[in-house]
């Protein structure tokens, strides 16, 4: 290992971040949620650098299924979404934590991922689609494998829909394939894994140093991405400027 000259303390201030954490658990409140068990330990990190964070538990609300901002505008009775989503864009940093369920994300993960797809039409002050500049993470839980597969799946779902993803975006627990302890249960393991708690740690520092760095230069640069520049004919580059 080379050796390496450890700052002695962060190398920036992270105060004036703001971060959403959404547990995709299916257990409604109070009941204990292994998966916030996990997620506690990024927002330690993050409440230890005075981040504000806003925290949700997908099942306590009424989330209409559906890819629009506001639900209740497409026949259902109620939609708890709009406000979410409000959060979402008033921070700098989603991290979306889910159990697993036969080796995939939970259904109210999927859920959450196609109501914040129903706002990835939108544009930002710059012309950009809305998500760009904000820093998305992912956390993972559960008693089968599935951990890569559902963080490829969910980091890729947040990419697309224009967050920028730092690297070890990623953490999560599994325990014994099959009936057993879950990630809060005594003897689990879990909270004493040092792969799990190394990784929520890079994780939360990560999203957070990510995140810093794109406030402070304003964003993803507007050259290449402007979607109405594009449509008035602006081609960035490309190889073939007629190209329509």
């Amino acid at each position: 290992m080379p050796d390496v000259d450890i700052p002695d303390g962060p190398p920036a201030k992270y105060d004036d971040l703001r971060a959403v954490f959404i547990n995709c658990t299916l257990k409604r409140s109070p009941e204990v949620s292994n998966t916030a068990g996990l997620m506690n330990v990024a927002t330690a990190i993050m409440r230890a650098q005075d981040v504000t964070i806003d925290e949700y538990r997908a099942v306590d609300h009424e989330l209409a299924p559906g890819v629009y901002h506001d639900m209740t505008e497409h026949g259902f009775e109620r939609d708890d979404w709009p406000p979410i989503q409000t959060a979402v864009m008033n921070a700098d940093i989603l991290v979306i934590a889910t159990p697993i369920w036969l080796g995939d994300k939970s259904s109210m993960c999927t859920r959450v991922i196609e109501r914040l797809y129903g706002f990835s039409g939108e544009l930002n002050e710059h012309g950009q689609w809305a998500y760009y500049g904000r820093v998305g993470g992912v956390i993972v839980t559960g008693n089968e494998d599935g951990i890569k597969h559902v963080a490829m799946n969910v980091l890729y779902s947040l990419q697309h829909l224009g967050f920028s993803i730092p690297p070890q975006a990623d953490a999560g627990w599994i325990g014994e394939a099959g009936p057993g302890p879950s990630y809060l249960d005594e003897g689990s393991g879990g909270p004493q894994n040092d792969f799990t708690q190394r990784n929520t740690t890079f994780m939360a520092w990560n999203v957070m140093h990510l995140a810093r760095l794109l406030k402070d230069s304003g964003g993803i640069p507007v050259w290449g991405n402007i979607r109405s520049a594009w449509d008035d004919g602006v081609r960035f580059d490309h190889p073939n400027p007629e190209y329509r």
